[in-house]
């Protein structure tokens, strides 16, 4: 990949980044966060898969779904299918919890906790399909 490349998707990953470790701290507040550590979970697998597109060119639309975007991704490697599949559970939080019309229930802090998870192994199995120079500093 040309290098011009590279800092683009560097700033997904460092939104990413950025986006688990919000999750993590609202998670672990004395008073938790939990539907907004469910936002930072869908915007990082959400970033992650966008940036993964950047760095190899992949057009995509401005969208929260995972779905779409991950079906971009699962064309470039389709090795990705299964935990990008998995992964898609975690749409509905984009949005859903951001406005009082959301009918979801009130999110466990095992529901919250997971989600974080989730995203983290999408980030990771991303970052292990990529040059090292991509990653975040």
């Amino acid at each position: 990949m040309p290098p011009d490349k590279n800092p683009e998707a560097r700033r997904w990953f460092q939104k990413v980044s950025q986006d688990l470790a919000a999750g993590t701290v609202v998670l672990h507040a004395t008073l938790p966060l939990l539907e907004d550590a469910l936002f930072h979970a869908q915007q990082a697998a959400e970033k992650a898969i966008k940036g993964y597109l950047a760095w190899h060119g992949a057009p995509f639309r401005k969208v929260h779904d995972l779905r779409e975007i991950a079906g971009a991704a699962i064309g470039i490697d389709p090795s990705l299918e299964p935990l990008l599949k998995r992964s898609a559970v975690l749409t509905p939080f984009a949005g859903v919890f951001r406005y009082p019309a959301g009918d979801l229930g009130e999110p466990s802090q095992e529901d919250a906790a997971q989600a974080l998870l989730l995203a983290r192994e999408v980030y990771q199995a991303i970052l292990d399909r990529l040059p090292q120079e991509v990653r975040p500093e």
